[in-house]
């Protein structure tokens, strides 16, 4: 009698992520356990399905195993074959997937149709339609009003106030008020005076006492505003007009442009005020951001590169004090119109100005949450109360108290530009906890060190996970969305679940089962678990084999083929609801032909044994004369495929 060996079967299914890395390992093992076997269960899905049997099952894990390998061409063709199937009941991501795969093969018409076909499944759905997304805006912004108490700030002038940073208790913030100097110059386009840095001690409640000109050094004959400082106190950046030392610079057609300064705090004074190495005389740079920890500068800027007429941008600050390569925020915050005047708080929110995302007019303040793999979330307006059909744009808010400040031109202020005032009563996003378990679906074991990905309803990474030693993990995520997450583990079949958070729960639990890619056999163990074949299923009373028998018989001949020493015994049972008799005749009657049908497809007959065993051996209760559920009875009339030998 042979040694007893080991058969592995790969499982690779729905969202496998590296079909041909675990081929290679499947290769290094072969070497390491001579007389191994090994059957790749995708492969055997393409032949099984080359041989012209069809299954909307088969063709999701077929297409799906390639789309997230992004081998789209493999994967248009089988989601093609997917949809010439009855897709009445069809989940509305196949048509995104399909849309997509097609699209990365140029076949840019038939994608188009898929997401028409999309939209009409799933309108709600951003990615179906760019241009229609926000068609509901104004019902949007509607929700989002009434959140604030807003009245003036108190420091107003007939001039031009806006800008606002807090520094060391204080609001520092540019005017344009006249004070009396006989140095004071108006800039020609606005026959405003030119603006410099204020400051005005803030009370407990945020409310600023009598501003006063804040620096020196810092204020020159041009325009200063928009400054923004490091959490000691020691460090600004802040906007001015191309002038340093005395000097101005202008561009090609002899503009003088904005730029963005550093200065240090050295003994109680501001001084080494020196450019940004990516200033330029030729764009300009402005409204500087801290984040809160101090490693990053945001800013606005019309730099090559930039989406529309200004754009957001983010520089890395290193140990050094040295910078990066600035990089644009990308499509998810920049429009073909105005992006600027960037905020950073120590939440991951950026709340920016914005003529380009849908608005009630001039700029409005919109906000969008940084996630940690430095993508975004979907912008939002924050709503009427900020927001007006004028200008309203530098926003500031204490994530602590609630309270900030804004500037606009609306109507009813006192000059050109006006600082307002806040106190926010009810956030804009609703945040809850989503969180679970990472097990074996067999074994219930508990599975740590899992990759967890959590992407919104466009697909795009949100956040990502490890689960702990207990294979538990969390994210916060917003009430109201959608949210597919995606559960990633060595040896496992990866898996991914969609969930909606409800606004009726204070947290949402979702545990993820996952299961063995390694299916791992030996003499005596049922070859049919591999594939989750628990019964071949004939017409009622009968012995002939179905359809979809049919279709799950052909992987036992695929694998009997691959593995021509293999031998197996087919067993056939049922429940106890007819006579002994009977069942046992039936049973018997299935077995041969399922025998009979592997013999007829090529299975040499020694290979292959079988019996009836009617109700004989049943897995529970179920005798004759007890009571049962449909499901319970079900369990006993199943179908095993013993392997005998290797």
């Amino acid at each position: 009698m042979k040694k007893n060996i080991l058969l592995y079967i790969t499982i690779v299914t729905i969202f496998s992520i590296n079909i041909y890395s675990q081929k290679a390992k499947l290769a290094t093992a072969d070497k390491e356990y001579d007389g191994y076997a090994y059957v790749d269960a995708i492969k055997t899905y393409e032949r099984i399905a080359e041989k012209g049997y069809k299954s909307i099952d088969m063709y999701k894990k077929l297409g799906n195993a390639y789309y997230f390998n992004a081998q789209f061409d493999n994967a248009a063709k089988w989601y093609g074959e997917l949809f010439t199937l009855d897709t009445s009941n069809l989940e509305s991501e196949y048509y995104y997937r399909y849309a997509q795969s097609l699209r990365a093969i140029n076949q840019n018409d038939k994608a188009n149709e898929m997401m028409e076909l999309f939209n009409q499944k799933s309108s709600n759905d951003s990615r179906a339609q760019l241009f229609k997304k926000n068609t509901n805006y104004l019902e949007a912004i509607k929700a989002n009003s009434g959140r604030y108490n807003i009245e003036d700030a108190g420091i107003n002038s007939i001039y031009s106030d806006y800008g606002t940073a807090i520094y060391l208790n204080k609001l520092v913030f540019a005017s344009a008020r006249d004070t009396g100097s006989l140095g004071q110059r108006k800039h020609k386009w606005t026959n405003q005076y030119f603006t410099n840095l204020y400051s005005a001690d803030l009370a407990d409640d945020m409310t600023p006492s009598a501003p006063k000109k804040f620096d020196g050094t810092i204020n020159s004959k041009f325009h200063e505003s928009t400054p923004t400082f490091s959490s000691d106190g020691k460090t600004m950046y802040f906007s001015r007009n191309n002038y340093l030392d005395g000097k101005k610079g202008k561009d090609g057609n002899k503009i003088t442009l904005i730029k963005i300064y550093k200065a240090t705090l050295e003994n109680d004074k501001w001084t080494n005020v020196t450019e940004l190495p990516f200033d330029s005389d030729n764009y300009s740079t402005a409204h500087p951001a801290l984040s809160p920890d101090g490693k990053t500068l945001y800013f606005a800027s019309d730099m090559p590169g930039t989406l529309g007429q200004s754009d957001l941008f983010k520089v890395t600050i290193n140990e050094d004090g040295t910078y990066g390569t600035p990089e644009n925020l990308g499509n998810a915050i920049n429009t073909e119109g105005r992006e600027t005047f960037p905020f950073i708080n120590d939440e991951n929110e950026i709340y920016f100005a914005s003529d380009g995302h849908p608005g009630l007019g001039g700029l409005d303040v919109f906000m969008s949450k940084i996630n940690e793999q430095g993508t975004f979330s979907d912008v939002q307006n924050v709503g009427a109360d900020v927001n007006s059909p004028k200008d309203d744009f530098a926003y500031l808010i204490d994530t602590k108290s609630r309270r900030g400040f804004f500037t606009s031109n609306r109507d009813g202020g006192q000059g050109y530009d006006d600082i307002y005032k806040f106190l926010e009563k009810r956030r804009l996003i609703s945040e809850q906890l989503l969180y679970g378990e990472i097990t074996d679906v067999k074994t219930k074991e508990l599975l740590a060190n899992t990759k967890i990905t959590l992407y919104d309803n466009q697909f795009k990474v949100v956040n990502n996970a490890t689960s702990d030693d207990n294979g538990k993990y969390s994210f916060t995520v917003e009430v109201g969305k959608t949210y597919s997450i995606k559960a990633e583990k060595p040896e496992y079949t990866t898996k991914e679940e969609k969930i909606t958070i409800s606004a009726a729960n204070e947290k949402t639990y979702l545990p993820i089962a996952l299961e063995k890619e390694i299916c791992k056999v030996a003499v005596g163990d049922d070859l049919g678990k591999c594939f989750g074949i628990k019964m071949i299923y004939f017409d009622l009373d009968k012995s002939n084999i179905r359809p979809e028998a049919a279709l799950d018989l052909e992987k036992i001949l695929d694998v009997l083929n691959q593995n021509p020493t293999m031998k197996i015994d087919i067993r056939s049972h049922t429940d106890s609801r007819q006579t002994f008799k009977y069942n046992e005749a039936l049973s018997e009657r299935r077995a041969k032909s399922t025998i009979n049908w592997l013999v007829k497809n090529g299975i040499d007959q020694s290979r292959l044994t079988g019996k009836g065993y009617g109700e004989t051996q049943l897995v529970n209760k179920c005798s004759d004369n007890v009571v049962c559920t449909e499901e319970e009875h079900q369990l006993n009339r199943r179908s095993e495929f013993i392997i005998t030998d290797l």
